[in-house]
């Protein structure tokens, strides 16, 4: 008699996927970091992830400010700028100038897990956990998920995250016509220096106002040149026009008015030189004539003859 042959659907296998990442845990009791998906997962820069999971690995009073951030990555202060300036656009970084009690004025930085939170210490308490999805059927080699409430390190399924802000409208870039042509001249003669400092038409036109407000500073354009192309990085991350504009953020102070000058003391007018008619001698004096020894000699004379 034939086998029995059964023509229903083969079992799927549930075993590990065939592509994509395979996850190896390792359960953390110490050295670790919360990091929330909505962070983890954000789009666009990896060192705005970077630097954000860096900062809250930080104990609190650590220095996070471009420098200490320079020391620890390889990126440079253009991109560690940058992404600080992202992540407090997006809410996660605050910067406060506060009054110590001493008077004086100092910058504290705030890191927030949740972007736009107050903390513990805020007045709306601590952040709602994240809303659980409904549940879906697991497959049969499928573990369940066990949620425990006292271990530091729980599987928690991530929450939807914050719709993303409307991105900023760019602010319209002059036109390369109306741009002081003092300072696009100075803008073209930087490749003489450095060939790989090309700049387009709308990066000459975006740079120009701030070469003109040097220029009106009193700082001539040799030495804005030597100032833009002293000590270049030898590789730029960026287009070069980024690494310019970064130079030229902080304004020169103006050139100090020269001290006044001391009130001019009148010399005495110059006699010009004259022949004495008597003794043929040099001397000065405004009309021609005798000396003054001569003049004694004849004044003596005078006065024998009378006495």
């Amino acid at each position: 008699m034939a086998d029995s042959q059964s023509n229903a659907r083969l079992r799927a296998d549930a075993g590990a996927p065939t592509s994509g990442v395979i996850h190896l845990r390792t359960r953390l009791t110490a050295d670790f970091t919360v990091v929330s998906n909505t962070l983890a997962q954000r789009r666009g820069s990896a060192v705005t992830v970077g630097v954000a999971v860096y900062i809250l690995s930080l104990p609190t009073g650590a220095p996070v400010t471009i420098a200490a951030l320079c020391e620890h990555f390889s990126e440079g202060e253009i991109l560690i700028s940058r992404a600080l300036r992202e992540l407090e656009a997006a809410g996660y970084l605050e910067r406060r100038r506060e009054r110590l009690v001493s008077g004086q004025i100092r910058t504290r930085t705030y890191f927030y897990d949740v972007p736009g939170g107050d903390g513990p210490d805020g007045p709306d308490g601590p952040p709602e956990p994240p809303t659980p999805p409904r549940s879906r059927a697991r497959g049969p080699r499928e573990r369940p998920v066990v949620r425990e409430s006292a271990s530091p390190l729980r599987e928690v399924a991530p929450a939807p995250g914050p719709a993303p802000a409307p991105e900023e409208t760019e602010s319209p870039v002059p036109a390369l016509g109306d741009a002081d042509p003092k300072a696009v001249a100075v803008l073209t003669a930087l490749r003489r220096v450095d060939p790989r400092l090309v700049l387009s038409a709308r990066e000459a036109a975006r740079l120009a106002p701030a070469v003109t407000e040097w220029l009106a500073a009193g700082v001539g354009a040799h030495e804005i040149t030597e100032l833009l192309t002293v000590r270049l990085p030898d590789r730029f991350r960026a287009r070069p026009a980024s690494f310019l504009a970064f130079r030229l953020r902080e304004m020169p102070l103006p050139v100090p008015p020269l001290p006044p000058l001391p009130p001019t003391v009148e010399r005495p007018a110059v006699l010009p030189f004259q022949t004495c008619d008597g003794c043929e001698r040099a001397f000065r004096a405004q009309e021609p004539g005798r000396c003054r020894s001569c003049r004694d000699h004849l004044v003596g004379e005078s006065l024998r003859a009378a006495g």
